[in-house]
Protein backbone atom coordinates (compact mmCIF):
# COMPACT_ATOMS: atom_id res chain seq x y z
CA UNK A 1 0.00 0.00 0.00
CA UNK A 2 2.79 2.25 0.87
CA UNK A 3 4.43 1.60 -2.38
CA UNK A 4 1.25 2.34 -4.11
CA UNK A 5 0.84 5.67 -2.37
CA UNK A 6 4.35 6.64 -3.24
CA UNK A 7 3.71 5.61 -6.75
CA UNK A 8 0.50 7.52 -6.80
CA UNK A 9 2.13 10.70 -5.36
CA UNK A 10 4.84 10.81 -7.92
CA UNK A 11 2.49 11.40 -10.77
CA UNK A 12 0.94 14.34 -8.80
CA UNK A 13 4.27 15.90 -8.22
CA UNK A 14 5.14 15.54 -11.85
CA UNK A 15 1.89 17.17 -12.73
CA UNK A 16 2.61 20.08 -10.28
CA UNK A 17 6.05 20.53 -11.77
CA UNK A 18 4.53 20.70 -15.12
CA UNK A 19 2.02 23.32 -14.04
CA UNK A 20 4.83 25.93 -12.82
CA UNK A 21 7.46 26.88 -10.24
CA UNK A 22 6.54 27.01 -6.63
CA UNK A 23 5.66 30.49 -5.22
CA UNK A 24 8.98 30.90 -3.49
CA UNK A 25 10.77 30.25 -6.75
CA UNK A 26 8.87 32.92 -8.50
CA UNK A 27 9.58 35.42 -5.69
CA UNK A 28 13.27 34.61 -5.84
CA UNK A 29 13.32 35.31 -9.56
CA UNK A 30 11.56 38.62 -9.10
CA UNK A 31 14.02 39.65 -6.37
CA UNK A 32 16.96 38.77 -8.55
CA UNK A 33 15.48 40.72 -11.43
CA UNK A 34 14.87 43.72 -9.20
CA UNK A 35 18.40 43.60 -7.82
CA UNK A 36 19.85 43.41 -11.33
CA UNK A 37 17.62 46.28 -12.50
CA UNK A 38 18.59 48.35 -9.45
CA UNK A 39 22.27 47.79 -10.03
CA UNK A 40 21.82 48.67 -13.69
CA UNK A 41 19.81 51.81 -12.87
CA UNK A 42 22.34 52.89 -10.22
CA UNK A 43 25.15 52.51 -12.71
CA UNK A 44 23.34 54.54 -15.35
CA UNK A 45 22.38 57.27 -12.84
CA UNK A 46 25.95 57.47 -11.58
CA UNK A 47 27.23 57.93 -15.08
CA UNK A 48 24.65 60.63 -15.81
CA UNK A 49 25.43 62.43 -12.56
CA UNK A 50 29.17 62.23 -13.17
CA UNK A 51 28.68 63.56 -16.68
CA UNK A 52 26.56 66.46 -15.37
CA UNK A 53 29.12 67.20 -12.67
CA UNK A 54 31.91 67.12 -15.23
CA UNK A 55 29.95 69.40 -17.53
CA UNK A 56 29.29 71.83 -14.66
CA UNK A 57 32.93 71.83 -13.59
CA UNK A 58 34.03 72.31 -17.20
CA UNK A 59 31.66 75.24 -17.62
CA UNK A 60 32.84 76.68 -14.31
CA UNK A 61 36.48 76.34 -15.26
CA UNK A 62 35.79 77.75 -18.72
CA UNK A 63 34.17 80.90 -17.24
CA UNK A 64 36.95 83.52 -16.86
CA UNK A 65 37.48 85.13 -13.46
CA UNK A 66 38.18 88.83 -13.94
CA UNK A 67 39.31 91.77 -11.86
CA UNK A 68 37.47 95.05 -12.36
CA UNK A 69 38.16 98.71 -11.66
CA UNK A 70 35.95 101.78 -11.53
CA UNK A 71 36.96 104.79 -13.66
CA UNK A 72 38.00 107.89 -11.76
CA UNK A 73 36.62 111.27 -12.77
CA UNK A 74 39.45 113.65 -13.61
CA UNK A 75 40.03 116.84 -11.63
CA UNK A 76 38.46 120.13 -12.82
CA UNK A 77 41.98 121.36 -13.52
CA UNK A 78 44.71 119.57 -15.38
CA UNK A 79 48.40 119.98 -14.63
CA UNK A 80 50.84 120.30 -17.52
CA UNK A 81 54.59 120.77 -17.19
CA UNK A 82 56.51 122.43 -20.01
CA UNK A 83 60.12 123.58 -20.51
CA UNK A 84 60.79 127.29 -20.17
CA UNK A 85 63.64 129.62 -21.15
CA UNK A 86 64.45 132.25 -18.51
CA UNK A 87 65.36 135.69 -19.88
CA UNK A 88 65.88 139.09 -18.23
CA UNK A 89 63.03 141.56 -18.45
CA UNK A 90 65.29 144.07 -20.28
CA UNK A 91 68.55 143.21 -22.01
CA UNK A 92 70.61 145.38 -24.31
CA UNK A 93 74.02 145.44 -26.03
CA UNK A 94 75.94 148.71 -25.59
CA UNK A 95 77.63 149.97 -28.79
CA UNK A 96 79.71 153.05 -29.46
CA UNK A 97 78.23 155.84 -31.57
CA UNK A 98 81.65 157.22 -32.51
CA UNK A 99 85.00 155.94 -33.78
CA UNK A 100 88.14 155.99 -31.69
CA UNK A 101 90.20 154.11 -29.15
CA UNK A 102 89.02 152.91 -25.76
CA UNK A 103 90.56 155.14 -23.13
CA UNK A 104 89.14 153.47 -20.00
CA UNK A 105 86.40 151.13 -18.76
CA UNK A 106 84.97 151.35 -15.24
CA UNK A 107 82.83 148.22 -14.72
CA UNK A 108 83.40 144.54 -15.40
CA UNK A 109 81.05 141.53 -15.66
CA UNK A 110 78.76 141.00 -12.69
CA UNK A 111 78.82 144.66 -11.69
CA UNK A 112 75.52 146.23 -10.64
CA UNK A 113 75.18 149.65 -12.23
CA UNK A 114 72.65 152.45 -12.02
CA UNK A 115 71.12 154.36 -14.88
CA UNK A 116 73.46 157.14 -16.04
CA UNK A 117 76.65 155.70 -14.53
CA UNK A 118 79.77 156.08 -16.70
CA UNK A 119 80.81 152.72 -18.14
CA UNK A 120 83.71 153.64 -20.46
CA UNK A 121 85.51 156.51 -22.23
CA UNK A 122 86.70 156.70 -25.85
CA UNK A 123 89.39 158.93 -27.35
CA UNK A 124 88.24 160.57 -30.64
CA UNK A 125 91.01 162.98 -31.82
CA UNK A 126 89.53 163.31 -35.31
CA UNK A 127 86.20 164.49 -33.97
CA UNK A 128 87.92 166.88 -31.57
CA UNK A 129 89.78 168.47 -34.49
CA UNK A 130 86.65 168.64 -36.61
CA UNK A 131 84.78 170.29 -33.78
CA UNK A 132 87.51 172.88 -33.30
CA UNK A 133 87.50 173.67 -37.02
CA UNK A 134 83.72 173.87 -37.09
CA UNK A 135 83.69 176.31 -34.18
CA UNK A 136 86.23 178.49 -36.00
CA UNK A 137 84.05 178.46 -39.12
CA UNK A 138 81.09 179.42 -36.98
CA UNK A 139 82.98 182.34 -35.49
CA UNK A 140 83.91 183.60 -38.99
CA UNK A 141 80.33 183.25 -40.17
CA UNK A 142 79.05 185.15 -37.15
CA UNK A 143 81.54 187.98 -37.80
CA UNK A 144 80.42 188.21 -41.43
CA UNK A 145 76.81 188.22 -40.27
CA UNK A 146 77.40 191.11 -37.89
CA UNK A 147 79.10 193.12 -40.68
CA UNK A 148 76.27 192.34 -43.09
CA UNK A 149 73.74 193.43 -40.48
CA UNK A 150 75.51 196.79 -39.94
CA UNK A 151 75.69 197.39 -43.69
CA UNK A 152 72.04 196.48 -44.12
CA UNK A 153 70.93 198.86 -41.38
CA UNK A 154 73.09 201.71 -42.73
CA UNK A 155 71.75 201.33 -46.29
CA UNK A 156 68.19 201.24 -45.05
CA UNK A 157 68.74 204.54 -43.21
CA UNK A 158 70.36 206.11 -46.30
CA UNK A 159 67.43 205.01 -48.41
CA UNK A 160 65.20 207.33 -46.42
CA UNK A 161 67.17 210.32 -47.74
CA UNK A 162 67.52 208.80 -51.20
CA UNK A 163 71.28 208.68 -50.75
CA UNK A 164 71.39 205.12 -52.08
CA UNK A 165 69.29 203.27 -54.54
CA UNK A 166 66.77 200.57 -53.72
CA UNK A 167 68.98 198.09 -55.55
CA UNK A 168 71.85 198.71 -53.14
CA UNK A 169 69.53 198.20 -50.17
CA UNK A 170 68.24 194.95 -51.62
CA UNK A 171 71.83 193.74 -52.13
CA UNK A 172 72.75 194.41 -48.51
CA UNK A 173 69.60 192.67 -47.29
CA UNK A 174 70.40 189.62 -49.45
CA UNK A 175 73.97 189.53 -48.14
CA UNK A 176 72.69 189.66 -44.58
CA UNK A 177 70.23 186.75 -45.16
CA UNK A 178 72.93 184.66 -46.84
CA UNK A 179 75.32 185.18 -43.93
CA UNK A 180 72.57 184.36 -41.48
CA UNK A 181 71.97 181.02 -43.25
CA UNK A 182 75.70 180.28 -43.18
CA UNK A 183 75.77 180.92 -39.43
CA UNK A 184 72.82 178.57 -38.87
CA UNK A 185 74.52 175.84 -40.93
CA UNK A 186 77.72 176.22 -38.96
CA UNK A 187 75.81 176.12 -35.70
CA UNK A 188 74.15 172.85 -36.75
CA UNK A 189 77.52 171.40 -37.73
CA UNK A 190 78.97 172.35 -34.34
CA UNK A 191 76.04 170.76 -32.53
CA UNK A 192 76.46 167.57 -34.54
CA UNK A 193 80.13 167.33 -33.69
CA UNK A 194 79.46 168.16 -30.06
CA UNK A 195 76.94 165.31 -29.98
CA UNK A 196 79.47 162.95 -31.51
CA UNK A 197 82.02 164.13 -28.98
CA UNK A 198 79.55 163.39 -26.19
CA UNK A 199 79.52 159.78 -27.36
CA UNK A 200 83.09 159.53 -26.11
CA UNK A 201 81.50 158.73 -22.75
CA UNK A 202 79.33 155.63 -22.56
CA UNK A 203 76.64 155.56 -19.85
CA UNK A 204 74.37 152.83 -18.51
CA UNK A 205 70.90 153.15 -20.11
CA UNK A 206 69.09 151.57 -17.14
CA UNK A 207 69.69 149.85 -13.80
CA UNK A 208 71.09 146.40 -14.37
CA UNK A 209 74.00 143.97 -14.33
CA UNK A 210 76.93 143.90 -16.72
CA UNK A 211 76.82 140.42 -18.22
CA UNK A 212 79.54 140.88 -20.85
CA UNK A 213 82.55 143.15 -21.53
CA UNK A 214 83.94 142.72 -25.00
CA UNK A 215 86.61 145.41 -25.11
CA UNK A 216 89.73 146.59 -23.32
CA UNK A 217 91.92 149.68 -23.11
CA UNK A 218 93.48 150.61 -26.45
CA UNK A 219 90.98 148.68 -28.59
CA UNK A 220 89.92 150.31 -31.84
CA UNK A 221 86.24 151.16 -31.56
CA UNK A 222 84.02 151.26 -34.62
CA UNK A 223 80.80 153.20 -34.56
CA UNK A 224 77.77 150.99 -34.20
CA UNK A 225 75.97 153.09 -36.82
CA UNK A 226 78.37 152.42 -39.70
CA UNK A 227 78.67 149.34 -41.91
CA UNK A 228 81.97 148.11 -40.49
CA UNK A 229 82.31 145.04 -38.32
CA UNK A 230 81.30 145.98 -34.78
CA UNK A 231 81.04 144.37 -31.40
CA UNK A 232 79.01 145.48 -28.41
CA UNK A 233 81.32 146.95 -25.78
CA UNK A 234 79.13 145.82 -22.93
CA UNK A 235 76.01 143.75 -22.46
CA UNK A 236 73.66 144.83 -19.71
CA UNK A 237 70.51 143.12 -18.41
CA UNK A 238 67.87 143.92 -15.83
CA UNK A 239 67.09 140.80 -13.73
CA UNK A 240 64.63 142.30 -11.22
CA UNK A 241 61.80 140.73 -13.18
CA UNK A 242 62.42 137.74 -15.43
CA UNK A 243 60.58 136.72 -18.55
CA UNK A 244 60.12 132.96 -18.96
CA UNK A 245 59.20 131.97 -22.50
CA UNK A 246 57.17 128.78 -22.82
CA UNK A 247 55.96 127.02 -25.99
CA UNK A 248 52.48 125.71 -25.18
CA UNK A 249 51.15 122.83 -27.33
CA UNK A 250 48.29 123.74 -29.64
CA UNK A 251 45.81 121.52 -27.79
CA UNK A 252 46.16 123.72 -24.68
CA UNK A 253 46.26 127.04 -26.53
CA UNK A 254 42.60 127.89 -25.83
CA UNK A 255 42.91 127.06 -22.12
CA UNK A 256 46.04 129.03 -21.29
CA UNK A 257 44.95 132.64 -20.96
CA UNK A 258 46.81 135.66 -19.49
CA UNK A 259 46.44 135.73 -15.71
CA UNK A 260 47.01 131.98 -15.29
CA UNK A 261 49.29 131.13 -12.35
CA UNK A 262 52.50 129.23 -13.07
CA UNK A 263 54.95 127.41 -10.81
CA UNK A 264 58.63 127.17 -11.75
CA UNK A 265 61.16 124.56 -10.69
CA UNK A 266 64.86 124.66 -11.54
CA UNK A 267 67.50 121.96 -11.24
CA UNK A 268 69.78 124.23 -9.20
CA UNK A 269 67.06 124.68 -6.54
CA UNK A 270 65.90 121.14 -5.67
CA UNK A 271 62.67 121.06 -3.70
CA UNK A 272 62.04 124.79 -4.18
CA UNK A 273 59.45 126.46 -6.37
CA UNK A 274 58.96 129.98 -7.69
CA UNK A 275 55.67 131.62 -8.55
CA UNK A 276 54.93 133.42 -11.78
CA UNK A 277 52.04 134.64 -13.88
CA UNK A 278 51.21 134.19 -17.54
CA UNK A 279 51.07 137.78 -18.82
CA UNK A 280 50.83 137.47 -22.61
CA UNK A 281 50.81 135.09 -25.55
CA UNK A 282 51.70 135.48 -29.19
CA UNK A 283 48.05 134.82 -30.18
CA UNK A 284 49.42 132.80 -33.09
CA UNK A 285 50.36 129.15 -33.53
CA UNK A 286 53.88 128.56 -34.84
CA UNK A 287 53.61 126.64 -38.11
CA UNK A 288 56.83 124.72 -37.54
CA UNK A 289 56.32 123.61 -33.91
CA UNK A 290 52.53 123.87 -33.63
CA UNK A 291 52.94 125.66 -30.32
CA UNK A 292 51.84 128.97 -28.81
CA UNK A 293 54.65 131.20 -27.56
CA UNK A 294 53.77 132.53 -24.10
CA UNK A 295 55.50 134.74 -21.55
CA UNK A 296 55.49 134.15 -17.80
CA UNK A 297 56.80 136.96 -15.58
CA UNK A 298 58.59 136.05 -12.34
CA UNK A 299 59.66 138.54 -9.69
CA UNK A 300 63.36 138.22 -8.87
CA UNK A 301 64.15 141.07 -6.45
CA UNK A 302 67.24 139.44 -4.95
CA UNK A 303 68.62 138.22 -8.28
CA UNK A 304 68.54 134.63 -7.06
CA UNK A 305 67.37 133.34 -10.42
CA UNK A 306 69.87 133.70 -13.23
CA UNK A 307 68.89 134.71 -16.72
CA UNK A 308 69.46 132.08 -19.37
CA UNK A 309 68.47 129.26 -17.01
CA UNK A 310 66.30 126.31 -17.98
CA UNK A 311 63.10 125.92 -15.96
CA UNK A 312 60.15 123.55 -15.84
CA UNK A 313 56.90 125.50 -15.79
CA UNK A 314 53.80 123.92 -14.24
CA UNK A 315 50.38 125.20 -15.32
CA UNK A 316 47.08 124.18 -13.74
CA UNK A 317 44.86 124.38 -16.78
CA UNK A 318 41.07 124.40 -16.24
CA UNK A 319 39.32 121.68 -18.24
CA UNK A 320 36.13 122.38 -20.14
CA UNK A 321 34.76 118.79 -20.31
CA UNK A 322 34.45 116.02 -17.73
CA UNK A 323 36.80 113.12 -18.43
CA UNK A 324 37.73 109.84 -16.76
CA UNK A 325 41.03 108.14 -15.95
CA UNK A 326 41.49 104.37 -16.43
CA UNK A 327 44.54 102.05 -16.46
CA UNK A 328 46.08 101.45 -19.86
CA UNK A 329 45.83 97.67 -19.38
CA UNK A 330 42.03 97.89 -19.59
CA UNK A 331 42.10 98.97 -23.23
CA UNK A 332 41.32 96.65 -26.12
CA UNK A 333 42.63 97.56 -29.57
CA UNK A 334 40.18 96.15 -32.07
CA UNK A 335 39.78 96.62 -35.80
CA UNK A 336 36.59 98.59 -35.19
CA UNK A 337 38.37 100.94 -32.78
CA UNK A 338 39.40 101.33 -29.15
CA UNK A 339 37.22 99.42 -26.66
CA UNK A 340 36.99 98.60 -22.96
CA UNK A 341 35.36 95.44 -21.61
CA UNK A 342 32.81 96.02 -18.83
CA UNK A 343 30.76 93.59 -16.75
CA UNK A 344 26.96 93.89 -17.00
CA UNK A 345 24.74 91.31 -15.23
CA UNK A 346 27.57 88.78 -15.20
CA UNK A 347 28.28 89.18 -18.90
CA UNK A 348 30.98 91.01 -20.77
CA UNK A 349 30.17 94.00 -22.95
CA UNK A 350 32.53 95.97 -25.18
CA UNK A 351 32.16 99.75 -24.92
CA UNK A 352 33.74 102.11 -27.50
CA UNK A 353 35.76 104.94 -25.92
CA UNK A 354 37.63 108.01 -27.14
CA UNK A 355 41.13 108.46 -25.66
CA UNK A 356 42.54 111.75 -24.45
CA UNK A 357 45.97 112.31 -22.95
CA UNK A 358 48.33 109.43 -22.26
CA UNK A 359 49.79 109.64 -18.74
CA UNK A 360 51.91 106.51 -18.98
CA UNK A 361 50.23 103.97 -16.70
CA UNK A 362 46.83 105.61 -17.07
CA UNK A 363 44.84 107.01 -19.97
CA UNK A 364 42.34 109.85 -20.14
CA UNK A 365 38.98 108.94 -21.69
CA UNK A 366 37.04 111.91 -23.03
CA UNK A 367 33.88 110.07 -24.11
CA UNK A 368 32.22 106.67 -23.88
CA UNK A 369 32.10 106.19 -20.09
CA UNK A 370 29.59 107.25 -17.43
CA UNK A 371 31.79 106.59 -14.41
CA UNK A 372 29.78 103.71 -12.90
CA UNK A 373 31.13 100.90 -15.09
CA UNK A 374 33.04 97.88 -13.78
CA UNK A 375 35.89 97.73 -16.26
CA UNK A 376 37.80 94.47 -16.69
CA UNK A 377 41.53 94.70 -16.07
CA UNK A 378 43.73 92.94 -18.65
CA UNK A 379 40.82 91.44 -20.60
CA UNK A 380 41.69 88.50 -22.88
CA UNK A 381 41.91 89.25 -26.56
CA UNK A 382 39.36 86.50 -27.21
CA UNK A 383 36.63 88.09 -25.10
CA UNK A 384 33.35 88.65 -26.96
CA UNK A 385 30.16 90.51 -26.05
CA UNK A 386 27.75 88.40 -23.99
CA UNK A 387 30.44 86.06 -22.66
CA UNK A 388 29.82 84.89 -19.10
CA UNK A 389 32.44 86.19 -16.66
CA UNK A 390 32.95 85.95 -12.94
CA UNK A 391 34.23 88.88 -10.89
CA UNK A 392 36.99 88.02 -8.46
CA UNK A 393 36.01 88.20 -4.80
CA UNK A 394 37.33 91.67 -4.12
CA UNK A 395 36.11 95.21 -4.01
CA UNK A 396 36.32 96.97 -7.35
CA UNK A 397 39.49 99.01 -7.42
CA UNK A 398 39.41 102.76 -7.96
CA UNK A 399 41.79 104.27 -10.47
CA UNK A 400 44.01 107.10 -9.29
CA UNK A 401 44.89 109.65 -11.95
Amino acid sequence: MESQSKISSSPQQSAGAKQGLPWYGRISGIVVALIFGGVLAYGIFGRVRASATLRTETDTLAMPVVTVVTPQRSAPTQEITLPGNVQPFITSPIFSRTNGYLKAWHFDIGAHVKKGQLLAEIETPEIDQQLQQSRSNLATAEANLRLAEITKNRYQDLLKTNAVSQQDVDNTVGTFNANKAIVEANQANVKQLETLQSFEKIYAPFDGIITARNTDIGDLINSGSNGNAKTDLFHISQPGVLRVYVNIPEEYSQLTKPGLTATLTLAEFPGKTFSGKLVRTADSINNATRTLLSEVDVNNPTGQLLSGSFAEVLFKVPTEISTFIIPVDTLLFRAEGLRVAVVKDGKAALVPVTPGHDFGETMEIVSGLKGTESIIVSPPDSIVPGEQVEIAQQTAAVVKP
